[in-house]
């Protein structure tokens, strides 16, 4: 099969999910991908290919034909821009050379932005390059310059490149941009490089403490990985990182955050015994709750790697964070917030 008919084939499917989002809609992003896949499988068979339909959770591309690959991209608001893979792609499935975007958007039922879904290169959906945590592309369907001509090399050849010359590419981007007066701190790699942070910058050990309940809350809710054991010794380095790109605040100590005996309430020994780590999330549960309705889609797909609707986001912390607790099972432990899951919305 060739690229052109490959293409022609991305066409034909993305009219007939329009014709399907306009009749039934689609309730959620992982049955809009799985509308994709069942579609582009019979519009693929004439050819002799199939689809895989049993592809690794957090493989690049969502679906693959062959040597061709289809990044799927969903929303309910009425935007064609999505955040999308990490820059790294060390996931990327090898034995795909040819990437396409299949996009659809709901629109939220606008008379004047009615439902669609359209198709576009990947090399050419490609925007912009986030860079406050993991960098993670951003991409768009018309309407952007791609971000490999601002570059000044194809999508191949940067692929092909190591993190580190990649993230060249990337600090340049970023101080071409930033504003006047701004320090791009975080991004420089040189040994005799100045570092030093925003002077808006805050301590951690100077907020008030229902700030510090919240920022524990959102870093808790983003990085599940701080349920590790004990011999992790990174476990907490985005959470930290992520207080202190998005919030401007620095926390010397980890502990401080998670396993500090001044946030780990005693009345919750008979619990969690001496696990500190476990009777500091105990504390906090409400404001877990509440992190998960208020932080932004983006956001959590950005550390999350994966783009999970509201009503799906505690259920599906849940279980990361069982899956990295050893010695103890939040999803069983975690009461309250096992009972609000259980609750009727």
């Amino acid at each position: 099969m060739t690229e052109a008919e490959f293409e022609e084939i991305l066409q034909q499917a993305s009219k007939e999910l329009t014709d399907k989002m306009r009749e039934t809609g689609f309730a959620t992003s992982k049955s809009f991908e799985n509308g994709v896949r069942d579609t582009l499988e019979q519009l693929v068979r004439p050819f002799g290919f199939s689809v895989n339909y049993d592809p690794h959770p957090h493989v690049f591309p969502d679906i693959t034909v062959g040597k061709f690959g289809v990044e799927v991209k969903f929303t309910e608001k009425d935007t064609w821009r999505s955040v999308a893979n990490s820059i790294q792609e060390s996931r990327r499935d090898v034995n795909v050379k040819y990437i396409y975007l299949m996009f659809g958007k709901m629109g939220a039922g606008k008379q004047t932005s009615p439902p669609e879904v359209r198709w576009a290169k990947y090399e050419e959906s490609v925007i912009h390059v986030r860079t406050s945590h993991m960098p993670r592309f951003e991409v768009q369907i018309g309407g952007g310059e791609s971000l490999f001509k601002i570059f000044g090399l194809d999508y191949a050849s940067f692929s092909d490149l190591s993190v580190h010359e990649k993230m060249a590419y990337v600090r340049k981007y970023a101080r071409d941009r930033k504003k006047p007066g701004e320090r791009m701190w975080w991004l420089e790699d040189r040994d005799d490089q100045e570092h030093s942070l925003s002077i808006q910058a805050r301590l951690y050990t100077k907020l008030s403490t229902s700030e510090k309940r919240k920022l524990r809350a959102e870093a808790t809710l983003l990085c599940p990985q701080i349920f590790k054991g004990s011999r992790e010794s990174d476990k907490y380095d985005d959470a930290v990182l992520f207080i202190l790109t998005y919030h401007g605040v620095l926390c010397h100590q980890a502990r401080d955050l998670f396993t500090a005996g001044s946030v780990s309430p005693d009345e919750f020994d008979s619990i969690c015994g001496g696990l500190n780590v476990c009777k500091s999330t105990m504390d906090i549960q409400d404001e877990i709750i509440e992190a998960a309705r208020r932080l932004d889609g983006a956001l959590i797909t950005e550390y999350w790697e994966k783009d999970v609707p509201e009503e799906e986001r505690l259920a599906e912390w849940l279980k990361m964070a069982d899956s990295y607790a050893s010695t103890w099972q939040p999803s069983v432990t975690l009461t309250k917030i096992v009972a609000h899951l259980n609750s009727p919305s």
